[in-house]
């Protein structure tokens, strides 16, 4: 007599869903990122208290030009250095992560690592374009003169360098780790050097040789340089390819430290 045996089907294990493409995980990151931004919108002018303190108290200072307002040459500046000082600043929210726990979590969510980086520095451009609309509507009303074609390639090239500077105030947080002292103590060493090289509050035409040197090697100089010629309505080729190139070489820079580093992460 012959036994038949059954062999039991196996259930078929179900198919993994896809994960989400780098695009799309970048976008979700981002706007992750920019939720707080939209539901308190008061921090983006709490963040222009320092820029709009400039503008009030050290542009009536500025001497007379005979060729327009000298806030034609002021204005940029100051739109470059807040642009600097928000990006540089947002590491302090990822360090917030990191003693909390939150980032931990995000690390080994399907969520790819360079994606939370790309996400983050790409969320630094939203709140510098406010900014820059804030800081154009204050000034126009006294002599300054509106250009903008100037101004939209201006915010391009401000968008390019916040992204580099992003990604590398988010790569020393992440060094920084829990050291809250470490990270302040390098971003503000490194921050006002920079402004000051960069000519954004006093020309450096008769500076010392070795000053004009220092300008010459920040990448902050040629970005403000083409914010002046292009607030100005000018579009010289030169100085606006030079403000692009250095805001593409910072952008360059700082997402392959700030990937370098998140992928480091743990």
């Amino acid at each position: 007599m012959t036994t038949l045996t059954r062999t039991p089907v196996q259930p078929s294990a179900p198919e993994a869903p896809s994960a989400p493409g780098f695009v799309a995980d970048t976008w979700n990151v981002m706007v992750r990122e920019l939720r707080p931004v939209f539901r308190e919108p008061a921090s983006v002018l709490f963040a222009m208290v320092q820029p709009l303190v400039f503008l009030g108290l050290f542009a009536p200072l500025l001497p007379d030009v005979g060729d327009g307002s000298a806030l034609q040459w002021f204005v940029p500046g100051i739109v470059a250095m807040t642009a600097l000082m928000g990006a540089s600043f947002t590491g302090a929210s990822l360090m917030q992560e990191i003693t909390s726990g939150s980032h931990e979590r995000l690390l080994v969510s399907p969520l790819s690592r360079s994606s939370l980086l790309v996400g983050r520095a790409l969320k630094e451009v939203v709140p510098m374009l406010m900014q820059t609309v804030i800081i154009v509507a204050v000034v126009t009303p006294f002599s300054f003169e509106l250009h903008p074609l100037g101004i939209l390639v201006g915010a391009a090239v401000l968008s390019l360098f916040s992204i580099g500077i992003g990604s590398l105030s988010f790569a020393l947080a992440l060094a920084a780790k829990d050291q809250d002292w470490m990270f302040w103590t390098v971003q503000q060493t490194l921050i006002f050097p920079l402004l000051l090289l960069a000519g954004v509050l006093l020309p450096l035409e008769g500076a010392p040789r070795w000053l004009q040197v220092a300008s010459d090697l920040n990448p902050l100089t040629y970005v403000v340089e083409a914010e002046r010629a292009l607030f100005a309505g000018d579009l010289p080729a030169d100085t606006v390819a030079y403000g692009f190139l250095a805001a593409a070489l910072t952008a360059a820079l700082g997402l392959v430290v700030g990937l370098k580093a998140m992928r480091g992460s743990s």
